[in-house]
């Protein structure tokens, strides 16, 4: 080898050792930096007729695993959804009580029992029926605030569907532009390289709120495709349709026309649908789920429960002063039969001051013209074995024999029940995520000390280099001087 050649070598290798020590740093620099994939240089033989001229840098590589990047996508939209149902249920649970402690629905259930008791042994006391009256009154509040709880966790639950459709036609459409940035470039460059990473992050996005697949298309762009089938971009961004609603009353549902579904063109997506492209998990999972199905379930389980009041108290036998299908302690204002009954729940006015009524008709009979007997607690007695006996139910999910105590109870229950099922899978869900992501930051992530390994032995191949370079800088004085 001439010396022209090694000092020609020499100094390509100086130029790559260079290179390559910027992209460590690059590395570590952004080691924490999310969506960040590891780059390494590719280098290749500088070849001059025959002979090597040295070593030089063709382009920047991505580290990527197609499999493990798909595989921590999809879970990451189970993810979604599991956060978003262990989150509602869990708002749910706590809002309806727990039986345990005495909070909640049954608590107030109990209160009312405890204070018709008392009125009971005290049918004089007027104490005593103003503390029924608080406590049917709670009661009816109890489950009025429920009712809109479900139907503002239901309104919630479509404004966060319809924010979410604008993130994702945003983001397809940014998925776009980059794509046509990344066709017109060199794609081994670090610019390139930068705006893959960008178009991970950005279809990241896209995965929080439904499953999706990249499909790799010529000159580095890809499509975006549901795990059903259904391409959300394929060349162009196509724009998924959904249009919000005012109204979540007890009739508003989606399979009677009054709420949207997804669409993209003619396609369904609305998740919860028996057709193929339904989508199946993602954040739009979770909120059609709760929109649709979870809440309204909820809601007529509470109405079940709410029927069940008034029926007892409202039954023959309890009150002479009443005929059959008149209302006892609780009244229902509305069209009786009709769902959302939790949501009008009222005290009867005939017992209610406040609404023209006389306390003293707890004792004596809703419809009593007059006080009667301040030491009859016959009414008051019926009341009591009306609350406290077993009455048969098998509507709404809720099957046996309960007394109105037990009932709320089972309620408060099923909640729970709910809560810990979706708490299970979240917790589940995100233990195969962690480790999705771990794998995929083991292939395509910084590991720290693996890159300062690296810059160590470029700083090797550097001293070489340079060391190339003395010498055959003294080789060149020495014969200058002979």
């Amino acid at each position: 080898m001439s010396l022209s050649h090694a000092i020609n070598a020499a100094r390509s290798g100086l130029q790559v050792s260079g290179l390559r020590a910027d992209i460590v740093a690059t590395n570590v620099a952004n080691a924490t930096t999310p969506g960040y994939v590891r780059r390494s240089v590719l280098l290749s033989e500088t070849i001059v007729g025959a002979d090597t001229q040295g070593v030089r840098a063709v382009g920047i590589d991505r580290a990527r695993d197609a499999g493990l990047t798909s595989e921590r996508m999809s879970l990451t939209s189970d993810l979604s959804r599991a956060s978003v149902m262990a989150s509602a249920w869990q708002s749910i649970s706590s809002r309806v009580g727990d039986s345990a402690d005495g909070s909640g629905l049954f608590g107030m259930m109990s209160d009312l029992e405890s204070t018709l008791k008392a009125a009971q042994a005290t049918p004089e006391s007027k104490a005593t029926a103003n503390a029924v009256l608080d406590a049917a009154r709670a009661l009816t509040n109890e489950f009025n605030s429920l009712s809109k709880m479900a139907a503002n966790q239901r309104a919630e639950a479509d404004r966060e569907i319809a924010d979410g459709v604008d993130i994702v036609n945003k983001a397809l459409r940014d998925i776009e532009a980059l794509n046509a940035q990344i066709s017109k470039m060199d794609r081994t460059t670090s610019q390139a390289a930068a705006l893959m990473d960008e178009r991970q992050r950005v279809l990241d996005t896209v995965s929080e709120y439904l499953p999706v697949e990249a499909v790799q298309r010529d000159y580095g762009m890809i499509d975006v495709v549901t795990k059903e089938g259904v391409f959300l971009l394929n060349g162009t961004a196509r724009q998924i349709e959904f249009t919000g609603s005012n109204a979540f009353g007890p009739d508003q549902t989606f399979d009677g026309g009054q709420l949207s579904g997804l669409k993209v063109g003619d396609t369904d997506l609305t998740p919860g649908g028996s057709n193929w492209s339904a989508a199946s998990s993602g954040l739009f999972g979770a909120l059609f789920t709760l929109r649709d199905n979870d809440l309204p379930e909820f809601s007529s389980q509470l109405d079940t429960v709410a029927e069940d009041l008034v029926a007892r108290l409202s039954a023959d036998g309890i009150d002479p002063t009443t005929t059959t299908g008149e209302f006892g302690l609780f009244a229902d204002p509305g069209t009786p039969g009709d769902p959302g009954l939790a949501g009008r729940i009222s005290v009867n006015a005939a017992v209610d001051p406040a609404q023209g009524g006389e306390v003293w008709r707890l004792r004596d009979g809703m419809n009593a013209a007059s006080e009667g007997a301040p030491g009859n607690n016959s009414v008051l007695s019926a009341m009591i074995e009306a609350l406290t006996s077993g009455r048969s139910i098998s509507e709404n999910g809720i099957q046996g024999s309960f007394t109105a105590s037990q009932l709320s109870a089972h309620l408060s229950s099923m909640a729970g029940q709910r809560r810990i099922s979706n708490e299970a899978v979240l917790s589940s869900t995100s233990a195969q995520q962690t480790m999705a992501l771990e794998a995929e930051q083991s292939q395509t992530g910084v590991d720290v000390d693996a890159q300062m390994q690296d810059l160590l032995m470029i700083e090797q191949a550097y001293a070489a280099n340079a060391r190339v370079i003395e010498v055959a800088s003294q080789m060149i004085q020495r014969l200058m001087e002979l």
